[in-house]
């Protein structure tokens, strides 16, 4: 199979070592030059700086890494031509232009991967098996919580220039820290927000939201809530669900489980596999893909299940306009 690797950031840079790892070495490289990476793990694979070009090169598959509010043009173009497509999330800043990315798909017979890599994770595929047996009885109350210093995230590059920090690149930290607004869906059932305050609280001299606090509702009934932010220091991401018979918490930094069942009165623990590191999420997601392109698999996350999260990331922030119109991120559409 012939790849197009779309944007050669640190995440698609990631996805090129994935696939070469992976044994995949017939890769064509679309960037715009505007990287702050040295080019240094890119010789070898032909580079193209026009889309069209890039396309006309027939790649069987298209790796979708470049910023957020550049997701579309890419993906439609691409899924028109027939190409199966790895769509980093959040899919797009916006849902304007999404009905088109669908009508491309239909079109042109490809196959989509939305890159929530977070549902690799085998301990929070453990959480959601814990959930579907129905081991902690019916949920009452679910609690995501995810902060990161954002200057620590690149220390190689001025983190105001990333595409998280920019409105006009579809950042903020609502849609990059979006992830609990899938797996929490994907573990629970879709929820509705009921509340959310989202704003600039920090002093990183950027312009979009940097702390969201939103409430939710879900399907049965359970409420929850999600806090994002992008200043705790040291980083933490965690996970509770509450329910009549048990109490879940999963750790996203060290990815340990624990499960208390009421039946047995006890803390049952785990942790991942011996090797497992952060990189193997997008090794994992990367050959899940590639059993995609090869009709082998159907998608763990797909355009509707992107969609969804894009949705709720958005009925957040638009919370956060109807509180204080000074909240909303400029350039972020709703």
């Amino acid at each position: 199979m012939r790849f197009l690797v779309a944007g050669l950031g640190s995440i698609g840079r990631r996805h090129l070592r994935n696939l070469v790892a992976l044994g995949e070495r017939d890769v064509i490289l679309y960037r715009t030059g505007r990287s702050t990476l040295a080019d240094d793990e890119l010789g070898g694979f032909p580079v193209e700086t026009n889309l069209e070009a890039a396309l006309d090169r027939r790649p069987d598959a298209v790796v979708v890494a470049n910023p957020t509010a550049l997701h579309l043009e890419v993906s439609i173009a691409a899924a028109e031509r027939g190409c199966h497509l790895l769509l980093e999330k959040p899919v797009s800043h916006s849902l304007e232009g999404t009905a088109n990315l669908e009508a491309a798909l239909r079109r042109g017979g490809g196959r989509i991967l939305v890159g929530f890599q977070l549902r690799f994770h085998p301990t929070l595929q453990a959480a959601g098996r814990v959930l579907a047996e129905g081991a902690l009885g019916r949920p009452v109350f679910a609690r995501a919580h995810w902060g990161e210093y954002l200057p620590n995230w690149h220390p190689w590059e001025d983190y105001r220039l990333g595409y998280a920090a920019r409105a006009d690149l579809g950042g903020g930290v609502v849609l990059t820290l979006c992830h609990p607004l899938d797996y929490l869906g994907w573990l629970l059932g879709r929820p509705e927000v009921t509340c959310a305050r989202v704003r600039t609280a920090g002093d990183l001299g950027i312009a979009v939201d940097d702390v969201a606090d939103i409430g939710l509702r879900f399907p049965d009934g359970a409420s929850g809530s999600v806090h994002l932010d992008f200043l705790q220091q040291p980083a933490s991401h965690e996970l509770e669900v509450i329910g009549t018979q048990g109490t879940l918490r999963w750790n996203g930094m060290d990815g340990s489980l624990a499960v208390y069942r009421t039946s047995a009165g006890v803390w049952e623990r785990s942790v991942p596999p011996e090797g497992f590191g952060r990189d193997s999420l997008f090794v994992d997601e990367m050959r899940h893909f590639l059993a995609i392109c090869r009709s082998e698999a159907l998608p763990v996350c797909t355009l509707d299940d992107g969609l969804f999260a894009l949705r709720i990331a958005l009925a957040a922030l638009a919370f956060g306009v109807a509180r204080d119109g000074r909240n909303r991120p400029a350039g972020t559409t709703v």
